[in-house]
């Protein structure tokens, strides 16, 4: 009878020990998810000042953007150099989308974001020509909440 005791609290010490080794675990992985959104977040925000760093320190792209942006003639060359501006940036937003969807980025935070992508793509007098050949290259989720974006429907 006293071994049986003896086994009673042996066994409810070692479920105790088990549950509170749970519950530090949820803890933990709870710690690991904050450290990995915060981590996220640092590196999108340290891409995109690079991405704006590579524009405001070289002159010639700047004034390829400006022109570009305001609907100006560009030389092939100049094209080039801005189609691939475009494609990184919308890679960049990509990503963005795709970490919120993934709860990296909370409802207002990436609310700042459409905000900004809303004011970008329709003051942008080059966005239809870049986006509308290229869009079928994202995934159709950044291709439904761009396109949500507009002010009016730029791909025929």
């Amino acid at each position: 009878m006293e071994a049986d005791k003896v086994t009673g609290w042996l066994t409810l010490g070692a479920n105790l020990g088990v549950l509170i080794g749970i519950i530090l675990l949820v803890v933990e992985l709870d710690q690991n998810r904050e450290m990995i959104r915060a981590q996220t977040r640092n590196d999108i925000s340290r891409q995109l000042s690079e991405h704006l760093g590579m524009v405001a320190n070289n002159s010639q792209l700047a004034n390829v953007k400006r022109r570009a942006d305001a609907g100006e003639e560009l030389s092939k060359d100049e094209e080039q150099q801005q189609f691939l501006l475009f494609t990184a940036n919308k890679r960049l937003w990509e990503n963005i989308h795709y970490q919120y969807r993934q709860g990296m980025f909370d409802e207002k935070e990436f609310e700042a974001e459409r905000t900004a992508w809303r004011y970008l793509i329709n003051n942008d007098k080059s966005f239809a020509r870049n986006w509308c050949p290229m869009r079928g290259n994202y995934s159709p989720d950044f291709v439904a909440e761009l396109e949500s974006l507009l002010d009016e429907d730029v791909c025929p």
